[in-house]
């Protein structure tokens, strides 16, 4: 939690000031063409004219590109696409795209956020082949991988089978804690009246599970109605964090097969086509006996279609949005 705004706000301008080239791509954005919008960043990071000198450099026809060459963002967009369709232009542009880092005055920080995606199977291809344009080049380019789950960024550096096995070490990203409170409580009471103690603070952290971001809620709610108190401001807090973020709205338009799954994953239940999974999804569902093999089956296809759930290998999956799973948590806490 917060790696993305440390990583922007914090480390790209360190290192920008240090003199180094930075590129940053979050793939969990570029999913769909991953490859393309590599090669964009990777532009953008070598060249101050970027997207449109590749494009120049490339003398390819790209249709899409030249349609919408007029608006730069419509042009990136295409360029990505066209890239992922057309492996003959793809591999050489990114080939040469790497290459034009090797001098040791053009030092590169890449770096990928929501890595995993290059786990995926379909883009197997792109990893081997970043792998080893990266390989080569350990003196000018230094690669930093993020991610939001920890166990499958480790199944991507630690399987044998995975392009990037043993490439690069893990570095769990330290979690904010009671300094960080401490120190937004302190700014807090800089603009309010009426005080906030530590002692409250740190409690409606807990609450909010220790996650930044519904902290800071909390502290606006507080700095708005502080009168009111901190345990006014905590429920209120609450009550939008865990019913107003989407979240139940996604929850109440599932199937009861896909809540199952859900409540299964949230519980670290592994074996999901197991007997005894499926015995307890047949009383979830009121079957009186075990679901069939197909009920677990469709509904990991249609979790994985609405981005739900990932499948990490065959026979394992994992609920996507961390934060997802604490409510689904909170969700059988009061139940």
């Amino acid at each position: 939690m917060g790696k993305s705004e440390f990583l922007e706000q914090d480390l790209i301008p360190a290192a920008q000031k240090s003199g180094l080239l930075t590129a940053y791509l979050n793939l969990w954005d570029a999913r769909e063409h991953p490859r393309g919008a590599l090669i964009s960043a990777l532009a953008r990071a070598g060249s101050p004219r970027g997207v449109s000198a590749l494009i120049k450099k490339l003398k390819a026809p790209l249709k899409k590109v030249k349609a919408s060459a007029k608006v730069s963002g419509l042009a990136e967009g295409s360029l990505e696409a066209d890239l992922t369709e057309d492996p003959k232009i793809a591999g050489p542009a990114l080939s040469d795209l790497l290459r034009s880092f090797d001098r040791t005055d053009r030092r590169l920080l890449l770096i990928l956020d929501e890595a995993q995606v290059l786990a995926s199977p379909a883009h197997a291809d792109l990893a081997h082949s970043l792998r080893a344009g990266l390989d080569i080049r350990k003196q000018t380019i230094k690669v930093i991988f993020a991610g939001s789950s920890e166990s499958s960024l480790r199944r991507m550096f630690g399987r044998a089978t995975e392009p990037f096995y043993n490439w690069a070490p893990i570095e769990p990203f330290e979690r904010l804690g009671a300094e960080f409170v401490t120190a937004m409580t302190h700014k807090v009471n800089q603009l309010s009246r009426y005080s906030l103690s530590e002692r409250e603070a740190l409690r409606a952290f807990e609450a909010l599970k220790r996650t930044p971001e519904f902290f800071r809620r909390y502290l606006q709610r507080y700095l708005a109605y502080a009168e009111l108190g901190p345990r006014a401001a905590l429920d209120d807090t609450l009550a939008h964090v865990f019913n107003d973020s989407g979240y139940r709205t996604a929850w109440e338009q599932l199937l009861p097969a896909d809540k199952a799954i859900l409540r299964a994953l949230a519980q670290g239940v592994s074996d999901l086509h197991s007997l005894p999974a499926r015995r307890r999804m047949g009383e979830e569902l009121g079957l009186g006996k075990a679901a069939p093999l197909d009920t677990p089956k469709n509904a990991l296809r249609r979790l994985q279609k609405e981005e739900l759930v990932v499948k990490l290998e065959y026979g394992h999956y994992q609920i996507q949005d961390e934060g997802f799973v604490e409510w689904l948590r909170q969700l059988e806490l009061e139940d």
